[in-house]
């Protein structure tokens, strides 16, 4: 969907409200199949966990390998933005989470989201720069250090911020999801934490004065700021201000993004188990004998 419009400029409405989220969604089902593949509800123990941490370490081997040799056909300026590569080391990071209960990966998540933007505001213009929007096979042979640096915490689908959709949807797959009233908390506990980032981003921004101390501390005209919070920067966040850490731009990995993102992600996942709860009643009474 357009996420301008032609005659004013302005940001439609879809771009407001989802921008960002599909990648969020995506790689929290990929944290609830990872979860399906493990155990389910009852995670594997010993020999079993073993195997399936090797099993995920053969994918992410396999999903790596195949996104550096997507991006060595892609021009220069590349039409879109690969994520198999960053899919990869997402998931060699959820290994050694994969046997934990959901609590457990629900607190190791909600760490992640805190601590990860705070790494990319301290670190980024510290670590090298990368070469290229998607790596390749040179990149990873001649500069791993700074593809190492784009693949964690730099690039477009940073992993250490994007762990905490893993591990939410991780957690996830751990519980009773065939149940409605878990259904129902997804929905409801998404919708509130996506209104509760939003709410919070704004009050810190123009209430508390975030937005002040953002033109002067990074040294940004207002129409420049006003330019960032609604589409994201050109490249990495301006450095010296821990006021980003207040903004909800898509894609910018910021706490408040993450939870926005997140929200969107959970009310989604729980709205189609709902309707597909609702389908399959409605299906088993007017047609019992198929079901």
């Amino acid at each position: 969907m357009p996420a301008e419009n032609e005659q004013t400029h302005e940001a439609t409405l879809s771009w407001t409200l989802f921008s960002g989220d599909s990648a969020a969604l995506f790689a929290l089902l990929a944290g609830v199949g990872l979860a399906f593949a493990t155990g389910g509800r009852h995670p594997r123990t010993g020999r079993r966990m073993t195997g399936a941490r090797v099993g995920v370490a053969v994918r992410a081997l396999l999903i790596f390998a195949l996104g550096v040799a997507i991006n060595s056909l892609m021009p220069e300026d590349p039409p879109a933005f690969n994520i198999l590569t960053y899919y990869g080391i997402f998931f060699v990071l959820t290994i050694p989470f994969l046997h934990l209960p959901a609590r457990t990966l629900f607190l190791s998540a909600a760490g992640f989201a805190v601590a990860a933007p705070v790494l990319m505001l301290e670190l980024g213009d510290q670590v090298p720069e990368f070469s290229s929007g998607n790596p390749t096979v040179i990149d990873v042979l001649t500069d791993p250090g700074a593809t190492l640096a784009q693949l964690l915490l730099t690039g477009t689908y940073p992993a250490l911020p994007y762990l905490t959709y893993l591990l939410v949807g991780l957690g996830i797959g751990r519980l009773h999801l065939h149940h409605v009233e878990i259904q129902t908390r997804l929905l409801v506990i998404g919708v509130g934490l996506a209104v509760t980032a939003r709410l919070a981003s704004w009050l810190v921004l123009y209430i508390f004065g975030g937005y002040h101390q953002l033109t002067h501390a990074a040294s940004l005209d207002e129409e420049t700021l006003a330019g960032i919070l609604i589409w994201g920067p050109d490249d990495a966040l301006p450095a010296g201000s821990w006021w980003w850490l207040a903004i909800t731009t898509p894609h910018t990995n910021m706490p408040l993004a993450i939870a926005w993102s997140l929200g969107v992600s959970l009310a989604a996942l729980g709205a189609f188990l709902l309707l597909g709860c609702v389908s399959f009643i409605h299906h088993s009474s007017t047609d019992p004998v198929d079901w």
